[in-house]
């Protein structure tokens, strides 16, 4: 039976969902992974630009003369920067080159990495760590989006995989390579800037030669003044998180007017791109409740994320008396967790398209394992600081990606880019606020912590007043006697200690927050593909290949003609059938098809799953395989001289299909449209009918759906459903036939429309069907009527009655003409 692809369900498309490239031929996985590796290499640069100087930064400061005020700033100005342009590259990124903005990104990077190599105080080095954060807020957001843009939902968590084993190198090895670089004498903090920059060009030649995406050529208008406002706005708010507390009070004139600034021009920035043609971040966005909630998540878990990377270092540095190197070698558990976490997940998803799960998981990680770093003390064993990092890292592995993930899941493909980096921007301003806030915190913390260990050391304390820690100074640990020294290290490791525990209470929020995400199952299609294109193609087949075997799509359209082909009996092809669970499916079919796409044999597995075919020779073959309720399956099979044993696993899915009838006549409603709602009025897919009145949906999540009919000449239904776990439900729309009856009142001597004139409507046993009021136009309508007689009433001059009869499609152009006795 043809059916029409209403938007939600899967279309034609290359292997593994995969974008068309540049030159309208599908991207296989090779062109794909060869896309991705000067991807991944930029990402891996924007990640080692802020994790390689995490362990250097004690020395930096130090060498620099600079504070703990410092500290942060270096850290707040890179996130700073990037969380304001990052909405901005976002949008960019949906009006020009995708592969020229990346590129220019990388240049950004580059230049402000050479310059920082070269700071002579903290303020040059903030400022250039200012540009670093441009770039890096470029290759962070456009390195989704790219990857969105090539990929499909369903098949992005494997490939998501991939980046979150960059971000675990980068994250571990940039702290490792900048303590070895730090601890090097002829090389020096310094080359922890330089370091990025042959993997910054390397991957520009790279990004050169296998990027290749569609450019969408249209009208463009940037909106400068939505990027000018949001950043002025965020960077007032963390001044004042930064100085409120040190340089004046938290209730103090500078906190009232720093904070009244920062909501003066959010709100001008609401206003701005409320009126904007292009905003930078579509207010409508947040219309979506996925959206809204995966941001203020984002947001939580971003002041997590940062205090966990930044803080590590003080800890093992300042509390524990560690080298940069050996900083870096402590902090691979939390790593590792990540690491683990973010590609099992990753694998997981795409087999299953189910992700909430990991987020609510990871929620419960990242909390419980901030709260248990917010015990520990200088002298806590190090294997129990090993297992608490572990369980923050695999939390934040499951939440980080997914929910960019989910977010893109619901939107046009004219808004991924903006949507992609709306949660991106939360996240980073999160870390922004994050580590600003939680440095001034440390620096109040362990001043009182230093002042209390001072004073029970009696006289040689007190002269040390507050032990070189007033005003956020990072005291030198190796000059201090050996009393002091305890001292400094027990306020840093509590101090830090807290900063985890302050931390928790927002990766709880995180949490709380993932509870109220609904989750709709990943799409199948890729999300640059067209809507037009994904409502004309028929469904599809799109699985990976076996290892070894060369990579091969197969689309077939449902409705297309197939010839069957004899061909003589060769080597078998048999195996078994299977559901996710491992359960035999029966019932399914199974065909075999050759390169040229001719149809040389068919099957339909048995009760116990199992299937047998001949093929005609050795050689490369397509294997088709679809059963109801589950996704269809294609994968390449290679056929020898013996007979091959080759197993199918389909994914299972919830469908829903049925059939829009005329009331009166029984027959099929052609062009009806379509609607499905969730419970919340949250639109899950739309489509029209074909001419057998047929219409159905794929991959729907199970539960209570409205389904919306309408038709022209017809009243609208609608009905409630329930979607079972698995298989199609299968549903009948009978519409009533709704006639339409319009025309317009005159009145006066020119027989003008006449305003303000009312036109009722009374059915043949005297009731009020519908009542009318005239515009300026005179006219009047009535819809959704039975057909029968009627009697039309006019009043506006003197009333006038005349009688209607209705029947089939209605009456157009039922004109009333009022006028008073003589005219």
């Amino acid at each position: 039976m043809a059916t029409t692809t209403p938007s939600g369900v899967r279309g034609g498309h290359a292997k593994h969902g995969a974008q068309p490239a540049g030159d309208g031929t599908p991207m296989t996985h090779r062109q794909i992974m060869e896309a991705l590796s000067g991807l991944l290499l930029g990402m891996f640069v924007a990640i080692l630009s802020s994790t390689i100087v995490s362990n250097a930064l004690p020395e930096i400061i130090t060498d620099l003369d600079g504070g703990q005020s410092a500290y942060t700033w270096v850290v707040t100005a890179a996130l700073l920067s990037m969380t304001a342009t990052t909405p901005l590259w976002g949008k960019l990124a949906d009006l020009f080159s995708k592969k020229l903005l990346v590129q220019i990104a990388l240049v950004i990077y580059m230049a402000g990495s050479v310059v920082a190599g070269l700071s002579q105080n903290t303020s040059m080095l903030i400022a250039c760590r200012v540009v670093q954060g441009v770039g890096v807020g470029g290759l962070t957001a456009l390195a989704q989006i790219i990857m969105a843009a090539m990929i499909a939902p369903r098949e992005r968590g494997r490939y998501s995989g991939y980046l979150g084993a960059t971000f675990a190198v980068a994250t571990v090895g940039g702290p490792l390579l900048g303590g070895i670089i730090t601890d090097t004498e002829w090389l020096g903090w310094r080359w922890c800037f330089y370091v990025g920059v042959p993997f910054a060009i390397i991957a520009l030649i790279v990004l050169q030669k296998t990027l290749k995406l569609p450019v969408v050529k249209r009208q463009v208008k940037v909106d400068w003044a939505g990027a000018l406002f949001i950043s002025a706005a965020v960077s007032l708010l963390l001044v004042w998180v930064t100085f409120a507390g040190d340089k004046y009070d938290w209730i103090s004139w500078q906190s009232y007017a720093m904070v009244g600034g920062a909501i003066a021009l959010g709100l001008l920035f609401l206003l701005i791109e409320s009126r904007a043609s292009e905003p930078i971040i579509p207010l409508r966005l947040f219309r979506n409740r996925t959206i809204t909630l995966a941001s203020l998540a984002s947001l939580f878990v971003g002041v997590a994320m940062f205090a966990g990377t930044v803080f590590f270092s003080q800890y093992f540095q300042l509390a524990r008396d560690k080298s940069p190197t050996m900083s870096g070698v402590m902090t691979i558990p939390m790593i590792a967790g990540l690491f683990v976490s973010s590609t099992v997940s990753g694998q997981i998803i795409t087999k299953t398209g189910r992700w909430k799960a990991w987020l609510v998981g990871g929620g419960v990680l990242v909390t419980g394992g901030l709260g248990l770093l917010g015990t520990i003390r200088y002298d806590t064993e190090y294997w129990h600081i090993a297992i608490f990092m572990a369980v923050m890292g695999l939390g934040l592995g499951m939440m980080m990606q997914n929910l960019v993930l989910c977010t893109q899941n619901q939107v046009a493909p004219e808004d991924l880019g903006s949507a992609s980096s709306v949660v991106t921007f939360f996240r980073s301003l999160g870390g922004a606020i994050g580590v600003s806030a939680l440095g001034a915190v440390l620096a109040n913390r362990v001043t009182h912590y230093v002042k209390d260990g001072l004073a029970e050391l009696g006289p040689q304390g007190a002269a040390m007043g507050h032990g070189g820690t007033a005003g956020g100074g990072i005291p030198d640990l190796d000059t201090l006697p050996g009393p002091i020294r305890t001292v400094m290290e027990t306020a840093y490791g509590h101090g830090i200690g807290d900063i985890f525990l302050f931390s928790a209470p927002f990766a709880l929020l995180a949490f709380l927050v993932t509870l109220f995400i609904k989750e709709v199952a990943l799409k199948s299609h890729a999300s640059s593909e067209s809507s037009e294109s994904a409502k004309s193609s028929a469904p599809a087949a799109s699985v990976e290949a076996p290892v070894g075997a060369p990579a091969v799509a197969v689309s077939l359209a449902a409705d297309a003609p197939v010839a069957v082909v004899a061909a003589p009996v060769g080597p078998s092809v048999h195996g078994v059938v299977r559901g996710n669970e491992g359960a035999a499916v029966p019932q399914a079919a199974v065909t075999l098809i050759s390169p040229a796409g001719r149809q040389l044999g068919r099957s339909v597995s048995q009760h116990d799953g199992g299937y047998a075919l001949d093929a005609p020779g050795a050689g490369s073959y397509v294997l088709i395989a679809s059963a109801d309720g589950f996704q269809p399956q294609a994968s390449t099979v290679v056929v020898g001289d013996d007979p091959v044993a080759f197993d199918i696993l389909l994914s299972g899915t919830s469908g829903l299909a049925g059939i829009v009838r005329a009331a009166d006549s029984g027959l099929p409603v052609d062009g009806a449209m379509v609607i499905v709602t969730d419970v919340r009025g949250d639109v899950l897919g739309t489509g029209k009918t074909t001419v057998q009145g047929d219409f159905a949906f794929a991959e729907l999540v199970p539960g209570a759906v409205t389904v919306a009919v309408n038709a022209t000449g017809f009243r609208p239904l609608a009905l409630p459903v329930e979607i079972g776990g698995q298989g199609v439900t299968r549903v009948e729309a009978v519409l009533r036939a709704g006639a339409l009856v319009r025309g317009t009142v005159r009145g006066g001597p020119d027989r003008r429309p006449l305003a303000d004139a009312r036109v009722t409507l009374v059915d043949a046993a005297g009731n009020v069907a519908a009542t009318s009021t005239t515009g300026d136009d005179g006219a009047y309508a009535f819809a959704d009527l039975d057909a029968g007689e009627y009697t039309v009433i006019a009043t506006g001059y003197p009333p006038v009655a005349a009688a209607l009869s209705v029947a089939g499609g209605g009456v157009d152009g039922h004109d009333i003409e009022l006028a008073h006795p003589g005219e």
